[in-house]
C-alpha cells in the first residue's frame, strides 16, 4: 500500500531508547506517514479472563520492552522496517463494562484499519478479542488457516453460561465458519482438562493438536513439518497466548501452566512459518503485575518482531 520510502525506527544513536514515544519498536505511529503497509495495533481490554485479570495493561507493557528490539532480524535476513512501511496504529477502544460492545467495537475498529493496511498484529488483552479479530479478517480473506498457539484449547463452550469469553473464541470462530476446518491447528497445548469430551469438541471444530509434549520428543524440525502440512498454502492467521511459553519464560499471564515451550522454541517455530501466507496475527494474555523484570514481555515483543518480520519479507 506505500508508495513511498519506508520511514524506519527513531536512531538510537540519536534518541536513546528510553526517551520518547513508547510506539512499538520506536516506529513511527500511523498518523505520521502518508500510508502503510503493516500495523501494531494494541486491545487493552480484559474483561473476559477466568482467572488473573490485568491482561489490558499488556499492549503498553510490551511496547516498553520493544524499545530494544533493532531493525535488522539476522535470523530471518530481513529488515521489515526498510522493506515495508511498518507503524503503531495506538489502541483499539473496547468497553471495559460491556464485553458484547467491546466485541464490537474491536470487529469495527480493526475491519477499519485493515483498510488502511495490508496487514495487521495486534497486541492484547485477553484471548476473547481473536473472535472479533477473526470476524474482521474473514471480511478481507473468507476462513483462514488458525494455528493457535497456546497452553489450552479455547473451543469450550460456555463460562457461567457466557457464550464470549477468552476460553471460547475458537469455539464461537468455528460455529461461524470463521476458520478453516480442514488446515488449523493448535501448538503447544497442555493441562489438565474437565475431560475427554473437551479433545472430541475440539476435534469436530476441526482443530488438530500438537503438544508440548510432541516438540520436547520430537523436536522443533518435526513439529513445523506437521504445521506446514496442515496449514499448507492457505491464507494463515496465528493467534499466540503467551501462556503457551512455560512460566518460567513468561510468568507474566492470567493462566499458566507448566510444562511450556521456552521462548527460543517458540521463535524458531515462527521463524519456521515466515514463508507461509500469513494474513494476519495477535499476541495476547501478557499481564504485567506478574511479570517481574519483564521476562514475559520482552518474549512478547520479540515474537512480534518475527511476525512482523515474516509479513513484511513475503
Amino acid at each position: 500500500m506505500s508508495d513511498h520510502t519506508p520511514v524506519g525506527p527513531i536512531d538510537a544513536s540519536l534518541t536513546p531508547r528510553y526517551a520518547g514515544l513508547a510506539t512499538f519498536a520506536k516506529l513511527p505511529r500511523i498518523e505520521d506517514v502518508p500510508s502503510a503497509d503493516i500495523a501494531v495495533v494494541g486491545v487493552p481490554f480484559d474483561t473476559g479472563v477466568s482467572f488473573r485479570p490485568g491482561a489490558r495493561f499488556g499492549p503498553s507493557h510490551v511496547r516498553e520492552a520493544s524499545r530494544l528490539l533493532r531493525p535488522y532480524n539476522p535470523a530471518q535476513d530481513v529488515s521489515p522496517f526498510a522493506l515495508k512501511q511498518v507503524v503503531d496504529a495506538g489502541d483499539i477502544v473496547a468497553n471495559p463494562f460491556n464485553l458484547n460492545e467491546a466485541v464490537d467495537q474491536i470487529d469495527v475498529a480493526a475491519t477499519e484499519l485493515g483498510e488502511r493496511v495490508d496487514k495487521i498484529v495486534t497486541i492484547g488483552g485477553d484471548h476473547t478479542i481473536a473472535l472479533p479479530l477473526l470476524r474482521a479478517i474473514n471480511k478481507k480473506h473468507g476462513p483462514v488457516a488458525v494455528l493457535h498457539f497456546d497452553a489450552h484449547l479455547d473451543t469450550w463452550d460456555t463460562y457461567f453460561g457466557a457464550p464470549t469469553t477468552h476460553g471460547t473464541p475458537f469455539r464461537r470462530a468455528s460455529e461461524e465458519g470463521l476458520i478453516d476446518m480442514t488446515a488449523s491447528m493448535h501448538g503447544g497445548t497442555r493441562g489438565p482438562l474437565y475431560g475427554k469430551q473437551d479433545l472430541e469438541d475440539d476435534a469436530m471444530l476441526g482443530f488438530q493438536i500438537l503438544t508440548t509434549e510432541y516438540v520436547e520428543e520430537h523436536g522443533v524440525p518435526a513439529a513445523l513439518e506437521r504445521i506446514r502440512a496442515r496449514v499448507g498454502d492457505k491464507p494463515l492467521y496465528i493467534s499466540i497466548d503467551i501462556d503457551v511459553l512455560d512460566p518460567a519464560h513468561a510468568p507474566g499471564t492470567g493462566t499458566p501452566e507448566a510444562g511450556g515451550l521456552t521462548s527460543r522454541e517458540l521463535i524458531r517455530i515462527l521463524r519456521g512459518l515466515a514463508d507461509l501466507n500469513i494474513v494476519g496475527a495477535d499476541v495476547v494474555e501478557v499481564a504485567p503485575a506478574y511479570d517481574h523484570a519483564q521476562i514475559t514481555a520482552v518474549a512478547a515483543s520479540h515474537v512480534v518482531y518475527e511476525l512482523v518480520t515474516a509479513m513484511a519479507a513475503r
